[in-house]
């Protein structure tokens, strides 16, 4: 490991999982990424060998059968997979969202019922928000659950579904009708339960297949269409109706969190590619590495990786103290994500003619990191969350 994107104030544990992790990109995925990618085949040695190490259960509690530890962990710990194959990461992104809703807003019972199975990976989740017709406008939301006599009947089209096919567990974000005047209380989040797969994986629920994407292939991007789908009042997450818009949001800031550290990791694969290339490649007699140009890009390229892993350890040391931070996760993953790009595409240059072939690595990652730009709200949506927060923090006075 080199000396960029290191974290200070670990604990010894902390630095053993990050190890253990690293030792597992070196010797699992980095050797076999770039031909699964280009295959679009599910990784699942990488999945099996996650369970075994912990990961899915690495911030369950360790009374429901997990490791216990902190977003920071993890999110260290998504960095050094997303540095391997961002799509690896992505198994782990929206099951770990499903799992802190959990933790933080479960009901006894529904902690008792998820949470150790989640710990182990024999529970997988996803998480359902966005719809053909909104991403970031979550008032929006069209999906409708309908009170009757046996619970609810859920009826309304889901998108973009990481896992979509290979989870047995959905946060889905519905619209209630909870007589409150703000639409935003008029939201409820359900867990709905369903077989592993595609078609119709459960009584109106239908997964009609994967989405042909550009990048982060090799996972389950799906759509997810609900038909009267029946459910009890039990499968409410907190068991309370009217809940789930805040419940969402705060799943969003770690999912936040995630998506800054998977660009970080891309954003180090990257200039961990480049700075190798430029020292095997030569030009009018010398490594191109020598050349005052590509030095220039190199010491850009690796302040822009450090500065951007320092503003995601801030974020995520700021979610595991309690305190709100949209703010801070807004600006990790805006900064993040847009250096993520420019890293990978200054990488790209120096790799010049080779890195437009699909034997070299970085042409993945030119197709991975446009992903990070739309992930979890593209970067306006960030400067809006941002710049909102900041007009009430300094309001004038008087």
């Amino acid at each position: 490991m080199g000396r960029l994107a290191q974290t200070e104030g670990l604990t010894d544990l902390q630095e053993e999982i990050l190890k253990s992790v690293h030792q597992f990109v070196e010797t699992k995925v980095i050797p076999v990424a770039t031909q699964l990618e280009h295959a679009d085949e599910y990784p699942t040695e990488m999945v099996e060998g996650m369970k075994e190490l912990g990961i899915f259960g690495l911030m369950i509690p360790e009374e429901y059968g997990g490791l216990g530890e902190s977003l920071l962990t993890y999110a260290l710990c998504v960095e050094e997979i997303a540095r391997g194959w961002m799509s690896v990461s992505g198994v782990i992104n929206t099951h770990f969202i499903v799992a802190y809703m959990l933790m933080k807003h479960g009901t006894d019972a529904q902690k008792q019922k998820y949470l150790p199975k989640m710990a182990t990976g024999e529970i997988r989740g996803a998480f359902s928000m966005s719809e053909p017709a909104l991403g970031s406008d979550v008032a929006a939301v069209s999906t409708k659950a309908v009170k009757n006599a046996d619970g609810y009947a859920i009826t309304g089209q889901k998108m973009w579904l990481t896992n979509g096919g290979s989870s047995n567990l959905v946060a889905v974000l519905t619209k209630t009708d909870e007589g409150a005047d703000s639409v935003y209380k008029n939201m409820t989040t359900f867990l709905v339960e369903k077989e592993p797969g595609f078609g119709e994986v459960a009584q109106g629920v239908v997964v009609p297949g994967k989405i042909d994407k550009m990048g982060y292939k090799g996972i389950d991007t799906t759509e997810m269409v609900f038909d009267g789908h029946q459910i009890s009042a039990d499968q409410i997450l907190g068991g309370e109706p009217g809940k789930g818009f805040y419940q969402m949001m705060d799943g969003v800031e770690v999912g936040r969190v995630n998506v800054a550290a998977r660009a970080c990791g891309i954003g180090l694969r990257a200039f961990e590619l480049a700075v190798a290339y430029s020292q095997q490649r030569h030009t009018f007699g010398k490594p191109i590495a020598e050349h005052q140009a590509v030095l220039f890009r190199l010491a850009e390229m690796a302040t822009k990786v450090e500065a951007a892993h320092t503003m995601m350890v801030r974020a995520a040391r700021l979610k595991d103290s309690g305190r709100r931070m949209d703010v801070e996760a807004g600006m990790a993953k805006m900064l993040a994500s847009e250096y993520c790009n420019e890293v990978v595409e200054a990488s790209f240059r120096i790799h010049g003619g080779y890195g437009y072939s699909k034997e070299y690595e970085i042409e993945r990652l030119y197709r991975e990191s446009a992903f990070m730009l739309i992930g979890e709200g593209t970067s306006d949506i960030q400067k809006m969350i941002i710049g909102r927060s900041l007009l009430k923090d300094y309001q004038l006075k008087g």
